[in-house]
């Protein structure tokens, strides 16, 4: 396999989807040398068949507002890859989707998904429809617009969307309603439902949990732990709440959280008491994070700016795709971060990456430290076949598991000959690997 040459023939045959060649650019990049071991790969063309997703699903979704208007938005559904098990991943409602992101969702979710050792594929789906601004009963409407469509493409064994950006429980439990009621069917089709209905314990945790679990398993392997370490956090959101939460309870110190608008940064550390303000603040009112500074007035705001400018130990993005730029990882290595974990997906640019690689920090790729979400979904897949509830401490601990195996393949496959480990190329080849073997091994379909 030449890289490079996939690469530009992708950009050829898909202009103007940037995001997506930016993901396939990293993980060629980095699994090349692996790919060329195997000469059967080639003959099978294998590399271009991972690339291109299995098939997408785009459409109209019109629906009407409160004042009795029609709307008009664009749906989508990328199924990439269904190799190791069906379909899997989230649906994202915000004004910046469209088909190149959820192309580069969906790809990295293939990889992401064959890290947890759990049997799914990869996919993602979406819609430029924002739910910020819109009451409970717009976004009802739309959602059940939305599922109307998706219903024909997705089921427990085809395709399990859960959700993401823009898409939480309220989201999850509208469409979950308009599945039943077109299929007349109560399956495990859609993961992060409400616990009433089929939902897992941790799963709303899962994914900030998990990325502290993997940035404690990559601080152990310099002998050091999270205890008393000051950590830059980004968004406001699912994931940043509860790596905050997950920071805290094992000692360290959250200093940032950030919405859209700009970010907080409290001198003192956000402790237990505040981190519930922002959940309440964010989760109930659905307000914005500046309102943090009238609460708390010793804490600075900063509007249309990241948090990573700030002194700190520990770096966490956990907001959206490319928002860590290459003079934010300058500044964060000059402060003397020794550690950066992605919350989310690929929040770091490719140029951010390699000024970490370059002064080898402990870096891990949201594909391998973000997993936690996936992971739980995962889980609650299985709960849903089994017709049985675990206890949140029996998801916690396969979590933790789940965590740490993903870390020892990324030790694995990423030790490179001086030790440093490169965590992107060890998470990539292992999450290949798999994905390849199970390809080769079902033919050409």
């Amino acid at each position: 396999m030449d890289a490079k040459k996939v690469l530009e023939d992708l950009k050829r045959r898909f202009p103007n989807e940037p995001e997506y060649h930016q993901a396939v650019e990293e993980v060629l990049g980095t699994i090349e040398e692996e790919y060329n071991k195997h000469p059967e790969f080639d003959k099978m063309n294998l590399i271009e068949r991972l690339c291109i997703p299995d098939r997408i699903y785009q459409f109209r979704v019109t629906w009407m507002d409160d004042k009795g208007n029609y709307q008009t938005n664009m749906g989508y559904r990328v199924q990439h890859n269904n190799a190791i098990g069906p379909y899997k991943g989230g649906i994202r409602f915000h004004s910046s989707v469209n088909l190149g992101i959820l192309k580069f969702l969906a790809f990295e979710q293939t990889f992401k998904n064959s890290l947890t050792t759990l049997p799914m594929g990869g996919g993602k789906g979406g819609s430029d429809f924002s739910p910020r601004g819109k009451s409970n009963a717009e976004v009802m409407r739309f959602c059940q617009a939305f599922m109307l469509e998706l219903t024909r493409h997705i089921g427990p064994d085809v395709d399990v969307p859960a959700g993401d950006i823009g898409v939480g429980g309220r989201e999850v439990g509208y469409m979950f309603g308009m599945y039943k009621k077109l299929t007349r069917e109560f399956s495990g089709v859609l993961t992060g439902k409400g616990l009433e209905f089929g939902g897992s314990l941790i799963r709303p945790e899962a994914t900030g949990y998990g990325t502290v679990y993997f940035l404690r398993a990559m601080l152990k392997t310099k002998g050091d732990e999270v205890k008393g370490k000051k950590v830059l956090i980004s968004g406001a959101g699912n994931v940043a709440q509860y790596a905050a939460e997950k920071v805290l309870q094992l000692g360290g110190i959250p200093m940032t959280m950030s919405d859209s608008d700009g970010y907080i940064y409290d001198p003192d550390g956000i402790t237990r008491e505040k981190l519930d303000y922002i959940m309440e603040l964010k989760n109930v009112y659905r307000g914005r994070i500046k309102e943090y500074v009238e609460k708390y007035p010793t804490a600075k705001y900063t509007a249309g700016a990241k948090p990573w400018f700030e002194k700190a130990d520990i770096a966490l993005p956990c907001a959206t795709q490319n928002e860590l730029n290459e003079e934010a990882a300058k500044a964060l290595v000059a402060n003397g971060v020794i550690a950066v974990a992605e919350g989310a997906n690929m929040p770091s640019t490719p140029g951010a990456i390699r000024v970490f690689q370059e002064a080898k920090i402990l870096y891990s790729p949201g594909k391998a430290s973000n997993a936690g979400g996936v992971s739980v979904s995962g889980l609650e897949m299985s709960q849903n076949s089994e017709r049985l509830s675990w206890t949140a401490e029996e998801v916690d601990a396969k979590l933790l598991w789940i965590m740490e195996n993903i870390h020892e393949n990324c030790v694995k496959y990423g030790t490179e000959a001086d030790g440093y480990v490169n965590y992107v190329k060890g998470a990539n080849v292992a999450g290949f690997m798999k994905v390849a073997k199970a390809m080769m091994a079902q033919g050409i379909v």
